[in-house]
């Protein structure tokens, strides 16, 4: 479980390093989804005036890591399958800890997606 943990610290490390040094990141660029702000990229609808960075849009790298929960789990039942099946390949501490690790990336996207609600709904409950 700490494996896990460790392993996405280092990826936001890695990816927050890249940003840093002005590189491309993995998974494509622009904005969020797109969307600039209402005068285009730097206008009066920029924060601060800062131009796009042009790392992966938050949808991107929401959906990067959907895939990635989605294919663990997918990896995990195929493993699971072969395990029942008896094939020599499948032993059961593979299929235990590949079990475990795509129940901690759901429970960590569960909790992103908790966490995206309530900003949500403390933005929209936000007095004018």
């Amino acid at each position: 479980m700490s494996d896990a943990i460790a392993s996405v610290l280092s990826q936001i490390r890695s990816y927050q390093a890249q940003v840093g040094q002005g590189m491309p990141l993995p998974g494509g660029a622009g904005g969020l989804g797109g969307v600039r702000g209402p005068r285009g990229p730097g206008g009066a609808g920029s924060v601060g005036g800062a131009a796009d960075v042009g790392g992966p849009s938050f949808g991107q790298t929401l959906g990067d890591a959907l895939q990635k929960v989605n294919r663990l789990q997918s990896e995990t039942r195929e493993l699971q399958a072969a395990f029942e099946r008896g094939d020599p390949k499948a032993d059961l501490a593979r299929v235990m800890v590949a079990a475990q690790a795509s129940s901690v990336a759901f429970r960590a996207t569960v909790e992103v997606r908790n966490r995206l609600v309530q900003a949500y709904q403390d933005v929209m409950n936000m007095p004018l």
